[in-house]
């Protein structure tokens, strides 16, 4: 049987609290708190509630790079958590947020999400693997979560399915650029591209350059494939594997509407050095979870997932410039297969 969109007409709508201040009424002390191993430039800060430790996330476009690179001035994040989507795969995901509020910051466009504080189950940053058991829950919850909302199609407003590949565009880069205090990352992105420029034959090069500056053509040919919803973000910053088994997923900012294969394209480009097999056998496992969890795969795979890598070097091939030549070269072999697909 194949998934479809029924899986998410079964979420259950979240209610939010009317403003920080309900949010939390029940604290007993707060104290500022910096996530040893996120890069988020969001503000945080670690309360107790009944003596139990949470965290509290502060969203808003003022301090948040990637709000601004995707145009969400609300705040896209509140909006799916408040329609269930987080609920999806409640089996295999854990999100843990408790509550969440608006009304955060200039204009009252950000937001605050108070969650459980399960900093210590998160996965490592370092260049260490991930064990392989836990790898292979992170590509089977992955595609649990997918299959779940098999066909869904965004009624919430969450992010423009072909905003997800121009966040390094080079529109965006020269927009922060301008800013009084840009995102440090940008200049990485610069250089990044350039040093792509001088390793890659000039065709792709070429051809890279026009799908960051004009990205649709793209989106549409992957908007012919089968869509579900996005996390958007697998990477390990933001996984863990709770006392419970269920995979841990935070930093819900990237949601929305798209193609399975971005998931799996994001996931092998970020978190390249952890993976303990082979980047072409997590694809073979990707695929195959998807069948296990009710969704056929005749007819689509090949084409999306050629387009979707295609996609992932849009977005990050400043990224593998930075990388050995092996690394750099799969990718671009990727992009070509798609490439002949548009």
């Amino acid at each position: 049987m194949t998934p479809t969109t029924a899986a998410a007409s079964r979420l259950t709508p979240r209610a939010i609290a009317p403003s920080v201040d309900d949010l939390l009424s029940q604290v007993e002390r707060r104290e500022r708190f910096v996530p040893a191993q996120s890069r988020s430039t969001a503000g945080f800060e670690r309360v107790w509630i009944d003596g139990v430790p949470h965290v509290v996330k502060y969203l808003h476009a003022d301090n948040d790079f990637m709000m601004r690179a995707m145009g969400d001035m609300g705040s896209r994040t509140l909006r799916a958590y408040a329609a269930g989507l987080f609920d999806t795969a409640p089996d295999v995901i854990d999100h843990a947020v408790v509550g969440a509020a608006p009304g955060v910051g200039r204009n009252g466009w950000g937001c605050a999400f108070l969650m459980r504080d399960i900093s210590d189950h998160l996965a490592s940053t370092g260049d260490e693997q991930f064990p392989a058991h836990q790898h292979e829950s992170f590509i089977d919850h992955l595609a649990r979560m997918c299959a779940s909302t098999w066909g869904w199609r965004d009624d919430v407003g969450l992010m423009p399915y072909e905003a997800r590949w121009t966040f390094t565009g080079p529109g965006v880069v020269e927009s922060e650029r301008g800013r009084q205090d840009p995102e440090r990352v940008v200049a990485l992105v610069g250089d990044g591209w350039g040093r792509f420029e001088a390793r890659v034959p000039r065709a792709l090069v070429d051809a890279i350059h026009t799908l960051r500056v004009d990205v649709t053509p793209l989106a549409t040919a992957l908007a012919d494939t089968p869509s579900c919803f996005l996390h958007g973000d697998w990477k390990a910053s933001n996984l863990g594997t709770g006392p419970d088994g269920r995979t841990i997923l935070i930093d819900w900012v990237y949601l929305g509407e798209g193609p399975a294969c971005h998931e799996l394209g994001w996931y092998l480009a970020l978190n390249r050095q952890k993976l303990p097999t082979p980047k072409e056998q997590v694809i073979v496992d990707f695929r195959a979870a998807l069948e296990r969890h009710g969704v056929s795969t005749d007819g689509w795979w090949e084409r999306q997932l050629d387009l979707a890598l295609l996609g992932t070097v849009v977005q990050f091939g400043w990224e593998k410039a930075f990388g050995d030549d092996a690394e750099l070269a799969w990718w671009c072999d990727r992009a070509e297969r798609g490439l002949a697909c548009l």
